[in-house]
Parts: structure tokens; sequence; C-alpha cells
């Protein structure tokens, strides 16, 4: 759902509680500015963004041990 932000002062209460339920998108003059979710969907929310980021065959180790190697 995108709303603007000026109805999101305006309402606040109302999509704090649709905020449980679905994603709101908060727009200003149209463009997307930030995002408001349920804490039941933050785990979810955040590990879709970083499926394909780390390799499956790299273990918490190896991919520390490589990023302090860079440093």
């Amino acid at each position: 759902m995108f709303v603007n932000s000026t109805e999101i002062q305006n309402n606040f209460g109302k999509y704090l509680e649709l905020a449980s339920n679905q994603e709101i998108v908060i727009t200003r003059n149209g463009l997307p500015i930030a995002r408001l979710i349920g804490v039941k969907n933050t785990i979810s929310f955040l590990s879709d963004r970083l499926v394909g980021l780390v390799p499956s065959d790299v273990d918490e180790k190896s991919a520390r041990d490589g990023r302090l190697a860079r440093q």
C-alpha cells in the first residue's frame, strides 16, 4: 500500500494498525521515502533482502576471515 506523508501524519493510528498486517510505503511528492512494517514481518523483510548476497557455499568463519583479510 502506498500512502503520502500528509495522510500518514493525519491518520497515524489507522496506518499503524494496518502495518501489523501489511507493508505501507510512505511517499512524498509521489516518491517512496519510507516503509512502515509490523514487527512480525521484520525478520522476513530483512532476510528477503539478504538472499543471494552471500553464496550458499560460504560459511560464517570463512566470510569473517575474508572480510578481516581485506582490512
